[in-house]
């Protein structure tokens, strides 16, 4: 991408230009670039939605329950606050201590481990596959009848490939909507697991080199086109309590997260959340996440039907 403008690719997919460069070992650079292919496309006609194109999310799978989503909580600061703030205990002893500010604090004392050595486990979550979860810029982000919420997370993610020797290989990051139900989490903090279990948006655009040492950006909630709520954020390694290589150890160190040819999408927690200042998403209200260094904002809507909660039922084999 040369900005104003997309260029097309001699290779079908994402997936199929960074399984060319593990395989190959040639830089991805050196590929994109003798790949480039046809006629610069206009980007700010596709971004708005004005173009036949339509943006995908910058890394897929040919097989989208082989892209993997998953995350790491409580890495911020402003995360801690505000997941502490749900589960509040009286009394500010040890024993009265959230289980989210005791894990924020192991994560303080043994998150940066010195190189080479492993440290404390973070929070870690799914969120499911991109089969069913995964959405793009400009796409909707749906409220399931079950759900009692949808608030966004404004992250970065990791985007990462498995090597056919089983090792993983970040490809790069990207800008994504975490999104879930904070008012479900809030009864219980076993909630947690159900709670991330939504539709999630990366994108537009994936950086393969991005300075992730501190990462200024802003979220953004708009309703009827006006500004409802914003706030400034600051994410990367510096202003994190785990260290990006202690947050990938403790992913992939599952041998079923090293499957060759799997793709990866982890998100590395969000530090502030409009959900926390008392904001309660509507249908057709706007998301907008945007990080310094990292393209253009992400946009989605917020899509609540209303529809009735119905029940599932299971059939039994005859």
């Amino acid at each position: 991408m040369r900005e104003p403008h997309l260029q097309l690719l001699e290779f079908p997919t994402i997936y199929d230009l960074l399984t060319a460069a593990t395989r190959g070992g040639v830089p991805i650079l050196e590929l994109i670039d003798v790949a480039v292919n046809g006629t610069p496309l206009d980007y700010n006609a596709i971004y708005t939605g004005q173009s036949e194109w339509k943006i995908l999310p910058p890394i897929d799978h040919p097989e989208p329950a082989r892209c993997i989503i998953s995350g790491t909580g409580l890495t911020h600061l402003g995360s801690a606050r505000s997941r502490d703030s749900m589960h509040e205990k009286i009394g500010g002893a040890e024993e009265n201590l959230t289980d989210s500010m005791k894990m924020f604090r192991w994560g303080v004392e043994g998150g940066k481990p010195a190189k080479g050595f492993i440290g404390i486990a973070p929070e870690w979550f799914y969120k499911g596959t991109a089969a069913t979860n995964l959405r793009g810029h400009n796409q909707k982000l749906d409220l399931p009848s079950y759900a009692e919420d949808g608030g966004e997370e404004a992250e970065i993610a990791g985007v990462y490939l498995v090597s056919d020797i089983g090792r993983p290989v970040r490809i790069g990051m990207t800008q994504g909507n975490e999104y879930s139900d904070h008012v479900f989490e809030k009864k219980n903090y076993l909630n947690l697991a159900g709670s991330k279990m939504r539709q999630c948006s990366i994108g537009p655009e994936l950086v393969l080199d991005p300075d992730f040492a501190s990462v200024k950006g802003k979220a953004s909630i708009l309703r009827d086109g006006k500004d409802l709520w914003s706030k400034p954020l600051l994410t990367g390694e510096d202003e994190m309590c785990h260290s990006l290589a202690n947050i990938e150890h403790h992913h992939f160190k599952f041998a079923a997260h090293r499957r060759p040819g799997d793709v990866h999408i982890h998100f590395y927690g969000a530090c502030a959340l409009s959900f926390g200042d008392g904001v309660k998403l509507q249908n057709g209200d706007v998301m907008q996440v945007a990080f310094k260094g990292f393209g253009r904002p992400l946009l989605n809507t917020l899509s609540a039907p209303g529809k009735v909660d119905e029940l599932i039922s299971v059939l039994r084999l005859k």
